[in-house]
């Protein structure tokens, strides 16, 4: 017989008996630690928002239902059957990955190719699949920021902000309940700009309204104008965020009918868009810097255009197929331009212009694994996560 502690206090215990209470405790702790896929697809949705994602993508759920109890999650770069395997063998129902499984619409699923072999595969063992994609690359934090912090960057900014993805809201609020409704806002995601956030305009007014038979005013009378002191609150929100903060206006507000107005901007967006631009802390020559980046990235083959003995000081860069902002790149004056893939005659006429770097695909995007890990272990911190270790790259190198 022995002492043992449970729920603080101190009892005799046989050795079956305390097997026994730690039985008891794996069992609470497990129960704990259950949670439906729904509330890892939530964290990671904050993360980056659906709407994020650029209009050629599938970003999102791929195939199963977010209802059922998660076993584990094993997070991904590309979904292969072998992946799926991996999966499998873990015990886990659920993947995520950074591309997409299905791009496309079908017809038949018929086994035909690996996608359909997958998509079969994930079906019949009740296997989730999702997937952050552009939503991953556009968001603060995001792929680019991963790929920066890699390479050692600072002050950092986006490269191509989002365009059109700007509103301002102004409502007008009874002086008293003015904080608690501009507070509401701020919740519902509204006032952030740039490094800053809860940003607001107000200015104080008189507001007038007549209310009608059969109305419920929260001040004045029915059938006599009311002059009310009101404060105008004006503040800025992403457009995707309209209907959550339109839910939390009306809840907040005193008035029945709150007047509220909803403006698009031309601003562009600075916290999100595509590709980043920031600053080494010591200045390094071209070769090393290429030098480094092969060797951190693991790189089989970087190919670059023409060394012209520059001292590289500012990167430009954005991961997976990011070619197209090389004109922003050299608008930018960053003196390297680094991404996973350049066409051939693209790397013509730039010589003096930039140092151009194309490190592959699967190499530039590999650590996006450790972004699901950090979102996910940082709210979930017993949950069960585990990096693929296949390698999903098609390209090899000799």
């Amino acid at each position: 017989m022995s002492l043992y502690k449970l729920g603080g206090k101190y009892i005799k215990k046989s050795i079956k008996a305390r097997q026994g209470a730690i039985f008891f405790l794996y069992l609470q702790a497990n129960f704990l630690l259950k949670m439906k896929i729904k509330e890892i697809v939530s964290a990671l949705e904050r993360f980056a928002p659906l709407p994020l994602q650029d209009g050629f993508d599938n970003a999102g759920l791929q195939i199963g239902l977010t209802e059922a109890e998660a076993t584990g999650a094993l997070l991904c770069l590309d979904v292969t059957e072998a992946v799926l395997d991996e999966a499998i063998a873990l015990g886990y129902n659920l993947v995520i990955s950074h591309h997409p499984l299905i791009f496309k619409g079908y017809k038949s699923i018929t086994g035909k190719d690996y996608l359909e072999r997958c998509i079969l595969k994930a079906i019949k063992n009740d296997i989730v699949i999702y997937s952050a994609h552009t939503n991953l690359d556009n968001a603060q934090g995001g792929v680019n920021y991963k790929i920066a912090e890699k390479i050692g960057l600072k002050n950092l900014k986006v490269l191509e902000p989002k365009e059109n993805n700007l509103v301002k809201l102004v409502t007008f609020v009874p002086y008293a309940q003015a904080d608690a409704v501009r507070e509401a806002l701020f919740a519902a995601g509204c006032g952030n700009i740039g490094d800053y956030d809860s940003c607001s305009y107000n200015l104080k007014g008189e507001g007038t309204f007549r209310a009608k038979e059969g109305t419920h005013p929260f001040c004045g009378t029915i059938g006599e104008l009311h002059h009310e002191e009101e404060v105008r609150i004006e503040t800025i929100l992403p457009s995707f965020k309209k209907a959550e903060t339109i839910k939390a206006l009306l809840a907040a507000h005193p008035y029945e009918e709150p007047a509220f107005d909803i403006y698009p901007l031309l601003n562009d967006w600075s916290q999100a868009g595509s590709g980043i631009v920031g600053e080494l802390d010591e200045s390094e020559t071209e070769l090393e810097f290429l030098k480094r980046i092969k060797k951190t990235f693991e790189v089989g083959c970087l190919r670059h255009n023409k060394l012209k003995g520059r001292e590289i000081q500012k990167v430009a860069l954005c991961g997976g197929a990011g070619a197209f902002l090389l004109p922003q790149a050299i608008r930018s004056g960053a003196d390297v331009f680094i991404t996973g893939e350049i066409k051939y005659h693209d790397y013509f006429g730039h010589e003096e212009d930039i140092l151009m770097a194309e490190i592959g695909h699967y190499e530039s995007e590999q650590y996006t694994k450790e972004i699901f890990y950090s979102i996910i272990r940082d709210l979930f911190p017993n949950f069960a996560l585990q990096f693929s270790k296949v390698n999903t790259n098609p390209i090899k190198y000799l």
